[in-house]
């Protein structure tokens, strides 16, 4: 048994699962803070429907996606003790700081805003949501601060007595120039999803004709949000592809399979390659674009993947530093496919519920509803490519994955505890899907008679007597 093969499987499915609710949590914040604007803003009665109806779910998300992280912290001592001891001066700061500072400024106000309808003014209630959506933001930065570094090493210098690496620049690690560039595009990412989740959801209910006042603006509302997040994606993927290039040629070389240095260089829709994956058999390319993509020009020269892995040999010693390219390859264009899916599907939609029109055919609503796998599938083949592709690193340039697993820590211990997460996160899975499912399909909350929500100054005076009670 190997127990490599065994530590990398478990940190992959757990992270992978755990990103499923991160991109959620993040636009959905952002969604439900636009809803509860509009109903500050205009005193609508649907708009605030929509808020708590939309809230709820969120909150559902939130939960499961903090106890779902927590793991991906144990596993740095458990399975990674190496890698942990050689970074950790590094990796530790930024994570620190979101926790002290992100996460509780999220976790702080989420609890006013649950607990403060009818106790908070309206000013300040709306406040504490805005807050908790800037926190979720800022959370995603300094967690992207300490992927990046292992992308791109910057601000630290290596102590050969200590055998690891020691911060000396924050700031370089906090402007590394592949946090600047992820950055966006997993935030633009996470409108992405929350768009079609709020789209599939609301299609559900449009197609059942219920309570057409609070879903048709949650629709539209998804509709423009994925498109924006799209238009995002695109413009910041174009500035990662060239960041990546500078700083992991063999990324983006193993992202095209391209197995020769070309210029320029063709980006192929379809390849199918040698069993030991030196070369390609059939292709479907597109001249030059993957010089624009790598380089900003039709005509640049793009590295191939064998000059890149002597190259390596050379500055690294004997080896093998090639990825996997099938997974690399192959997740590129699904993490691609799905999200241009997503936009398309969106795009159709504004067209269909232009002017105040609903779509009557079934199919047009079935299809809504079902595309709201399609950016889980993008996020999580794009975060599949990101960590595989770098492969044999861990810290590229730094560190081999091999190097950094626990020595003390035997192959039967991790495979027990594989299985172990493996079947918690599959139950947990049942209950999160049940809750959401349960929760999605309820009609949105309708005010009691005699309830102050209503109320435009949003005092709650009338309430100042009920004891506090958890409002979901």
């Amino acid at each position: 048994m190997d127990e490599l093969l065994f530590a990398r499987l478990q940190f992959g499915i757990t992270t992978v699962y755990h990103f499923l609710f991160v991109p959620v949590t993040i636009g959905l914040s952002l969604a439900v803070a636009i809803l509860q604007t509009a109903w500050a803003r205009t005193g609508r009665e649907h708009y605030r429907r929509a808020t708590k109806f939309w809230g709820k779910l969120f909150l559902i998300n939130f939960a499961m996606g903090l106890v779902t992280g927590i793991v991906q912290e144990f596993q740095f001592g458990m399975n990674w003790s190496s890698y942990s001891r050689f970074v950790g001066d590094i990796f530790g700061a930024p994570l620190a700081i979101e926790a002290l500072l992100a996460f509780f400024l999220e976790s702080t106000f989420l609890g006013l805003w649950i607990f403060g309808w009818d106790r908070l003014s309206r000013g300040v209630h709306l406040l504490c949501i805005w807050l908790v959506a800037i926190g979720t933001v800022l959370s995603a930065y300094f967690i992207l601060a300490a992927n990046s570094f292992m992308q791109n090493p910057v601000g630290y210098r290596y102590n050969p007595e200590a055998g690891r690496a020691e911060l000396t620049d924050f700031g370089a690690v906090l402007t590394n120039k592949v946090l600047l560039a992820t950055f966006p595009h997993t935030i633009f990412g996470c409108w992405v999803t929350a768009g079609v989740f709020l789209t599939a959801v609301a299609a559900w209910h449009l197609k059942r004709g219920r309570n057409l006042d609070v879903f048709r603006p949650s629709l539209r509302l998804g509709l423009v949000a994925t498109l924006v997040g799209f238009g995002g994606v695109l413009v910041s993927g174009d500035l990662l592809g060239k960041v990546m290039t500078e700083t992991q040629p063999m990324k983006m070389a193993a992202a095209e399979a391209l197995y020769e240095t070309q210029q320029p260089a063709s980006f192929s829709l379809f390849t199918i390659g040698t069993l030991d994956g030196t070369r390609p058999v059939t292709q479907i390319e597109i001249p030059g674009l993957l010089s624009f993509l790598a380089t900003g020009s039709f005509d640049g020269e793009v590295q191939g993947i064998n000059d890149l892995n002597a190259e390596y040999q050379q500055k690294y010693g004997p080896g093998d530093y090639r990825p996997y390219i099938p997974i690399a390859y192959w997740g590129f264009r699904i993490m691609i496919g799905a999200g241009s899916l997503a936009a398309l599907v969106a795009l159709a939609g504004l067209w269909l519920t232009r002017g105040g029109r609903l779509p009557k055919n079934r199919w047009v609503w079935g299809i809504a509803i079902w595309s709201v796998v399609l950016p889980f599938v993008a996020h999580s083949f794009g975060w599949i490519f990101t960590e595989m592709a770098r492969q044999p690193w861990v810290v590229f340039g730094l560190m081999e994955t091999r190097a950094g697993v626990s020595p003390t820590v035997p192959a039967g211990t991790v495979l027990t505890s594989l299985i172990v997460f493996t079947a918690l996160y599959g139950a947990l899975a049942v209950v999160e899907l049940g809750l959401m499912l349960r929760w999605a399909r309820k009609d949105p909350p309708e005010e009691p008679a005699g309830g102050s929500s209503g109320d435009p100054s949003g005092s709650g005076d009338s309430d100042e007597d009920k004891p506090l009670a958890f409002a979901y």
